[in-house]
């Protein structure tokens, strides 16, 4: 069965930037269950997967503009430190996730602490960089009613949540 829209695929993945590995679904020893066209996926990487198959190896560079953007200047903003978990141990380079005011959260870089408030860089820390992954597939089914409802895919033994 080939990978596409619909499709639940379980990856093993590493990825690194500028030759330097950054996460790895190998070091947690447990495959990515992903539901192919509903958005879980940086759009390079899924158009990447489309077509494979279980078994298959790729090895893929996605450019900034189908990973995570190229980077906008002017994307500073000051946030009350009530926005972060642990404010008080952020610091300048560090990278957090910014809780938003209208829910969900946000990859941010903490570009300046101050008593009160603390200066982000909203492009998110991998924008503007090319990602490279290896990719090995190790199964591709069809999504289930309830996945497709979801949006989402459900690893064996999380079927129900």
């Amino acid at each position: 069965m080939k990978a596409g829209k619909d499709k639940v695929i379980a990856i093993h993945y590493t990825l690194t930037v500028d030759g330097d590995k950054v996460e790895s679904s190998h070091d947690r020893d447990e495959q990515l269950w992903i539901l192919l066209g509903h958005g879980q996926l940086i759009p390079g990487l899924e158009t990447a997967l489309e077509g494979h198959q279980a078994g298959d190896t790729l090895s893929v560079d996605i450019a900034a503009a189908d990973g995570y953007g190229e980077r906008e200047e002017g994307q500073i903003q000051r946030v009350s430190k009530k926005y972060f978990p642990q404010a008080n141990r952020l610091k300048p380079g560090m990278t957090t996730v910014l809780s938003l005011k209208e829910g969900g959260q946000r990859a941010v870089t903490v570009h300046k602490v101050g008593m009160s408030t603390i200066d982000v860089d909203l492009n998110h820390p991998m924008a503007g960089k090319t990602l490279h992954f290896d990719v090995t597939i190790g199964e591709v089914r069809d999504a289930t009613e309830e996945e497709v409802e979801h949006r989402h895919a459900h690893a064996p033994g999380a079927e129900a949540h």
